[in-house]
């Protein structure tokens, strides 16, 4: 291959791969404005690509739905970073920290992933995989008294969870400090 097929070779891949991006980052925004079912053509127009471009890069909706998903559960990942805290209740305060900002901060996108898992392998998958990565940490973290009581690990799981969260500040309207301030309590009392 010539230097000059090379070259242009790669300026195809660079502006295919620029395409993209900006299709899912348009998909991104329309869903934190709170459109949970943005339709293909809001995407390409929103990313000022055409419609086949979408679909030149995403075979279907769906597809595009599982990026955003894959996206988005990197941000999970900071949950990982280790502990500042020595011991475990300490511990235990910063995922409580870590998980509500994490749950606020993605509230429209987790909304949206929700809302199309039941029709996408993908997503179901993914999903999965964050609770499972979820549930080890917090039980890693737990003396064993509690981790291994499963009744308290069960509602100390369900009390960090995106659900609790979400009816919190959705359906209860409480605002931000007031749920994390519920559910702090809740965690305390319930490891006390």
């Amino acid at each position: 291959m010539s230097e000059q097929d090379r070259r242009s070779t790669d300026g195809r891949r660079r502006r295919s791969e620029t395409s993209r991006d900006k299709i899912v980052e348009a998909m991104l925004a329309i869903v934190a404005e709170g459109q949970i079912t943005p339709s293909a053509e809001q995407v390409a127009l929103r990313a000022e690509v055409g419609l086949r471009s979408v679909f030149r890069h995403f075979k279907d909706m769906e597809s595009l739905y599982a990026e955003m998903t894959a996206r988005l559960s990197r941000q999970y990942q900071m949950w990982l970073v280790p502990f500042t805290a020595p011991d475990w209740r300490g511990q235990l305060a910063e995922t409580l920290e870590r998980r509500v900002s994490t749950y606020e901060k993605l509230m429209p996108f987790k909304r949206a992933a929700d809302a199309h898992r039941h029709e996408s392998a993908s997503i179901q998958a993914e999903h999965a995989r964050t609770l499972a990565m979820m549930r080890a940490r917090l039980k890693s973290l737990l003396p064993e008294e509690i981790a291994g009581d499963e009744l308290r690990f069960e509602t100390l799981d369900l009390l960090l969870s995106f659900e609790s969260w979400q009816r919190l500040r959705v359906e209860q309207k409480l605002s931000a400090r007031k749920a994390r301030t519920l559910l702090t309590v809740q965690v305390d009392r319930l490891t006390a």
